[in-house]
């Protein structure tokens, strides 16, 4: 009994470290002097690279806090419109018909999509701008947080609503003392996974940002297609940092539940 304990904590250890190596890897590779094949392990570390942060060499902390505005507007507008587009579309006569309309943004990839739509940002002017971006990305953030909202507005909840206001509350009071409790988790949820989305989403981004939008995702590739590894590693160490404080916070709340 004691031996099967065993090997599944070295299995648990063993898997934990298959997902943490790609982060300690990016961080040491972004640290090292010089690591070239077949080295093991780099010949020195250096803090030069993270030093360029401060100083603004390589614009990446702009582009850390491009990418957090971008995404936190996302993630905030599309979990608050989602949830109550969700609301009327679950008791709408034609609620399959709005359902079914809302996937559409999914058949197509994110690139075809923008090159479908680029011409009407062209036309409004929002080519090329940080605003053109975020409505960019919530044409894909918006349609899924209706989708996440959906199986919460049941016939349950309806009751549950018109029992409240026939007890004497009134639309605010049902809001804030019952359906907004009561959808908190999957509020949080929503906007976690809305966030991860506009944090990493490169193809639309690409196209309607036409290149002047330098989100952190675009450096990385960027950097990529330059051969700079090193800066890459540095610009992926800040990418993963957000998500990974999002899945501490998320997991805190799902498995724990301490909010």
């Amino acid at each position: 009994m004691t031996s099967i304990s065993k090997s599944k904590s070295m299995a648990a250890r063993m898997i934990a470290l298959a997902f943490v190596f790609p982060v300690l890897y990016l961080l040491v590779l972004s640290l090292a002097d010089s690591w070239i094949f077949p080295q093991l392990l780099p010949e020195a570390l250096t803090l030069k690279r993270w030093g360029t942060l401060v100083g603004g060499a390589n614009n990446l902390w702009g582009s850390l806090l491009l990418s957090l505005i971008i995404a936190f507007t996302v993630a905030t507008v599309s979990t608050i419109c989602g949830f109550f587009t969700s609301k009327h579309l679950a008791y709408h006569p034609n609620r399959s018909l709005w359902m079914r309309l809302s996937y559409f943004p999914f058949v197509l990839s994110p690139v075809i999509y923008a090159a479908v739509l680029y011409y009407y940002f062209i036309r409004l002017g929002l080519s090329g701008s940080i605003m053109g971006v975020i409505l960019g990305q919530l044409l894909i953030a918006y349609p899924y947080s209706v989708i996440l909202f959906s199986g919460f507005w049941s016939k349950r909840m309806l009751h549950i609503e018109k029992l409240v206001q026939t007890l004497g509350g009134h639309r605010w009071q049902t809001y804030r003392r019952v359906l907004l409790p009561m959808a908190q988790g999957l509020l949080l949820v929503c906007f976690f996974q809305t966030f991860l989305i506009s944090w990493f989403e490169y193809g639309l981004t690409t196209i309607i940002g036409v290149g002047k939008v330098q989100t952190l995702t675009l450096k990385v590739f960027q950097y990529i297609n330059e051969a700079s590894f090193y800066n890459a590693a540095l610009s992926s160490s800040l990418l993963v940092l957000p998500p990974i404080i999002l899945l501490y916070f998320n997991k805190r709340y799902l498995f724990q539940k301490r909010w």
